[in-house]
């Protein structure tokens, strides 16, 4: 049996978690002897993430586009949002696969196209191995960003759920000066809440995609329909354009508990780790922030964990907006566009983010319908106590 590679750190899957960790490793410069272990090496564009935050990072010449003003649409009109000193922006993964990459080299990384199948941690070290039980890395830390279900189901568990096309034109037809950030004209499902948006990276190219926050996914059919009924309402000529690109995608909306730390040595990144914010599903600026985290920590030579993704406030606030949706207690177009008549968009968005203060979030409750949002603090804290 061969011997594993030995590493001060294993990245357990290369997807957008362990590439956002090797570029902060790679910002820091050579330290950390580090292996990635996955069977996929990944390049090119497989996947996009919106996001927003403030300009002047890292990322900035990664970014496929950026916008100081978006837009909330409603069937009763249009809110456009100023987002400085924030501002939404578009990432596409072969960018951020490539600085990987190039961090992965300047680490001089071992990368191990396996699939691990065991991880056995002992309170010392960490070993991999394969499914026919090759061992494959012993580290002193792992980071493991595979798909993992919550600790125990939750007591609302929805899915946020969608299509996009690429859409390309011979003539201008977008406006690459703001983006659509939720435009809820869309038929709204009969439990969850639908909406489309628009991401235009120039005047000619923009995704435009159809999101649901529901129980379950759609048929294939299903999502193209919402998309052509969805570009009839921007008023697109689908004829005269060309889908360059289809992305799908599912991202778990739940109060169930994220075991971010499962055993001494070994930490979970990403969607495991609770990166995915339980309300909308973003995910990107908490993974951004784990790796950050990590990379620190090395550095000054303390073990990489890092903080956890959201305060336990904000979790609390999204198990019951989340219970008050799936309940029916308000009707979820009237929330999201009642959250941003309320407050101020940087608020809203700092929050979805979850980075603003007790004071912010009073406020933010303040501003959502109180019975029914009260009617479910309460449904959530009875739960809470059943056994």
């Amino acid at each position: 049996m061969s011997e594993p590679v030995d590493v001060d750190l294993a990245l357990i899957g290369g997807g957008g978690a362990a590439s956002l960790v090797l570029a902060a490793l790679g910002r820091r410069g050579p330290g950390a002897r580090v292996a990635i272990v996955d069977p996929v090496h990944k390049r090119g564009q497989d996947r996009t993430w919106a996001f927003w935050g403030t300009p002047g990072t890292f990322l900035d010449p990664l970014l496929s586009a950026s916008w100081d003003e978006a837009d909330v649409v409603t069937p009763t009109g249009r809110r456009a949002l100023p987002l400085r000193p924030l501002r939404y922006a578009m990432l596409r993964s072969a960018p951020l696969y490539d600085l990987a990459a190039q961090a992965e080299k300047e680490l001089s990384a071992v990368r191990i196209t396996e699939r691990a199948e065991q991880v056995a941690d002992d309170g010392e070290r960490v070993l991999i191995s394969a499914p026919d039980g090759t061992p494959l890395v012993r580290a002193a830390w792992a980071l493991d960003s595979r798909p993992r279900p919550p600790r125990r189901p939750g007591r609302t568990n929805w899915l946020q759920h969608f299509r996009g096309w690429w859409l390309e034109a011979d003539e201008p037809v977008f406006d690459p000066g703001r983006a659509v950030l939720m435009d809820f004209r869309t038929p709204q499902p009969a439990r969850g809440v639908s909406f489309g948006y628009v991401l235009p990276v120039s005047d000619r190219f923009a995704l435009v995609e159809y999101t649901e926050f529901s129980p379950a996914v759609l048929s294939g059919d299903e999502y193209d329909a919402a998309l052509r009924g969805y570009a009839a309402l921007l008023g697109l000529d689908l004829a005269a354009l060309r889908v360059r690109e289809v992305e799908d995608g599912v991202i778990p909306m739940t109060d169930g508990p994220f075991d971010p730390h499962p055993s001494p040595r070994v930490v979970r990144l990403g969607t495991a780790g609770g990166a995915t914010r339980p309300s909308t599903g973003f995910t990107f600026s908490a993974m951004a922030r784990q790796a950050d985290d990590i990379a620190r920590a090395l550095a000054a030579g303390r073990p990489p964990l890092p903080a956890p993704p959201y305060p336990a406030r904000h979790l609390w606030m999204d198990a019951v907006q989340l219970r008050a949706l799936d309940r029916g207690l308000v009707d979820g177009v009237a929330f999201f566009d009642r959250l941003f008549a309320r407050n101020p968009a940087e608020r809203v968005l700092r929050f979805l983010d979850g980075t603003t203060t007790p004071a912010e979030d009073l406020k933010l409750m303040a501003s959502t319908p109180l019975l029914p949002m009260t009617r479910a603090a309460f449904g959530d804290a009875l739960a809470r106590i059943r056994p």
